[in-house]
């Protein structure tokens, strides 16, 4: 699953500049939230539970030692990198006793400031791996099939089918692979055929009514997908049934 990533800094310039840099550069962080002072950063930690935290130490209301403090009373601190203008080593200090996991001055070049994130993020997909394959394999896959084949019809991805079944897309990937010897989308793609020669049998619909009923929305892409399996157009195996 992806990773939220919280931004707290109180100049506007640094704060929306960063999230474009990250966001131009990156797609590994599924949320970013912006807070310009310590109170609207514990707010989205409380609400929102990011993994990862650029902190800036001086915020109005309340500081970025005061969040970390906060938060981590609370047991819901993420894992942080302190950016500051503040030289004295005191302040490091202070972030460092507190959790953080880095201490950057102002100004950083963005690309080091990602490349920090990014080395957490690795830590923290790494964690998520030996969670994962602490799971029951096969029945982490039968829940996913279990979930494709009730609904087919929808416009499904492999990151929905992923959340639901509490895992990560790249792993539950994977697992199709190891365990049912094909990807997500050629799956997907067989359970959808194997109900549209359902319908083609009942000789009641016309392909592109069948198309939409098995969760496609171009005639001509269920068209090529049926004959890549079936070996025939729709109209060819609607005529040999």
């Amino acid at each position: 699953m992806g990773i939220r990533l919280l931004i707290a800094e109180d100049e506007d310039m640094i704060r929306n500049g960063m999230e474009k840099y990250i966001r131009l550069h990156t797609d590994r962080f599924d949320k970013i939230y912006l807070a310009k002072n310590g109170q609207e950063a514990l707010d989205i930690i409380f609400q929102h539970r990011p993994e990862l935290m650029l902190l800036d130490v001086h915020m109005p209301v309340k500081s970025g030692i005061d969040v970390m403090k906060e938060a981590s009373a609370a047991k819901i601190l993420p894992i942080t990198i302190i950016l500051s203008g503040y030289e004295e080593f005191k302040y490091a200090q202070q972030a460092l006793n507190c959790g953080a996991r880095g201490y950057m001055l102002k100004p950083s070049r963005s690309s080091e400031i990602l490349q920090k994130l990014n080395e957490l993020s690795d830590e923290l997909e790494g964690r998520d791996d030996v969670q994962e394959k602490n799971l029951t394999s096969p029945s982490v896959v039968n829940r996913a099939r279990e979930y494709v084949e009730e609904y087919y019809a929808e416009e499904l991805t492999l990151q929905r089918v992923a959340e639901v079944v509490g895992i990560s897309s790249s792993y539950l990937s994977s697992l199709f692979s190891q365990h049912l010897g094909c990807g997500f989308i050629d799956y997907l793609n067989k359970i959808r055929i194997d109900h549209a020669c359902d319908y083609l049998k009942q000789h009641y619909f016309k392909t592109y009514e069948i198309a939409y009923k098995v969760g496609y929305r171009d005639e001509k892409y269920f068209s090529r997908v049926f004959k890549k399996i079936t070996g025939m157009s729709p109209s060819e195996y609607k005529k040999s049934h």
